[in-house]
C-alpha cells in the first residue's frame, strides 16, 4: 500500500507541473500586452519599466518591444541605451534601414562609430542567410560523405587527399558553425572616458572620448579592451563599455 500512495503522490506532482507550465508561459505575454497597453496610452515610462523586467528578467523580447524601446530612450535623450535596443533588434532583424536610423541618430548626435559601410551591409546579408548557408554546408557534406561511405563497402580505394579534404572541410563547417564572428563592438557608456595608447593607467592619452561613441573591439587585456579608435588601436577599461550583441546571439518570442 505504502508503495501505491507514493506513486499516487509522484504522479499527481508530474500532472501539476504539466499544468503549471503554461500558465507560467503565459505570464510574459500577459506583462507585454500590459507593456504594449500603457505604450498606446503614451506611458513611456511606465510602460519601459515594464519592458525592462521583460527583457532582464524574463530573458524574452519581440522585435516590436526592442524599437519601442530603443524609440522611448531616444525621447529621453538615453541615446547610448537607445543604440543598444536597436542593435539587440538588429541582431535578430538585421537590415539596412536599422543600420540606417543608427547612422542618422549617429550624425545628429555627433557620434563615431555609427557610419554606414559597404561592409556592414555585407555582414547585413551573411547574418540574414546564415541559418541557410549552414544548412547548404551540411547537406554538402553529407552528400560527400555518402559517397565516401560507399566507396568503402564497394571497397574502392580513396585518395589520400579526397580524406584529408573532407577532414578539412568538416573543420570548417564545425568553426562556421561554433566560432565564426565579424567582429565584437562596444558603446561607451561613460562621459569623459579616457582612450590610452597601452593598457596602463600610466599609458599615453590618446583621446578623451565622451558616451555613446560606439568602437570595433579587437581584443582584451586584463581589466582593459583593445579597440580601433579613429582607425588607430587604443585601450579603453572594461567598466565603461557596452558590449553590443552579435546577431543570431539570443532567442525571441
Amino acid at each position: 500500500m505504502p508503495n501505491i500512495f507514493r506513486k499516487l503522490y509522484w504522479l499527481f506532482c508530474a500532472a501539476l507541473l504539466c499544468l503549471a507550465q503554461p500558465v507560467l508561459a503565459q505570464a510574459p505575454a500577459k506583462n507585454l500586452q500590459h507593456a504594449d497597453s500603457l505604450y498606446a496610452q503614451r506611458q513611456y515610462t511606465q510602460a519601459f519599466a515594464v519592458y525592462e523586467r521583460l527583457l532582464t528578467k524574463n530573458e524574452v523580447y519581440t522585435p516590436q518591444m526592442l524599437l519601442k524601446m530603443a524609440y522611448i530612450q531616444e525621447g529621453l535623450q538615453q541615446y547610448t541605451q537607445s543604440m543598444y535596443y536597436l542593435q539587440l533588434y538588429y541582431s535578430k532583424n538585421p537590415s539596412r534601414s536599422v543600420l540606417r536610423k543608427m547612422e542618422e541618430v549617429g550624425q545628429q548626435q555627433q557620434l563615431s562609430g555609427y557610419a554606414y559601410t559597404d561592409w556592414d551591409f555585407f555582414k547585413t546579408q551573411f547574418y540574414k542567410y546564415y541559418a541557410t548557408l549552414l544548412e547548404l554546408l551540411l547537406l554538402a557534406a553529407a552528400v560527400f560523405l555518402t559517397f565516401l561511405l560507399m566507396g568503402w563497402y564497394r571497397k574502392r580505394p580513396v585518395a589520400r587527399s579526397w580524406q584529408w579534404g573532407f577532414l578539412g572541410y568538416l573543420a570548417f563547417v564545425f568553426y562556421f558553425a561554433n566560432f565564426l564572428s565579424l567582429g565584437q563592438q562596444g558603446i561607451i557608456t561613460t562621459a569623459h572616458v579616457p582612450i590610452m595608447a597601452a593598457p596602463s593607467a600610466g599609458a599615453g592619452l590618446v583621446a578623451t572620448a565622451s558616451l555613446g561613441h560606439k568602437v570595433a573591439i579587437l581584443g582584451e587585456e586584463d581589466i582593459w579592451y583593445r579597440i580601433e579608435w579613429q582607425d588607430q588601436t587604443a585601450y579603453i577599461r572594461k567598466f565603461n563599455l557596452l558590449l553590443l550583441p552579435q546577431p543570431l546571439s539570443q532567442e525571441l518570442l
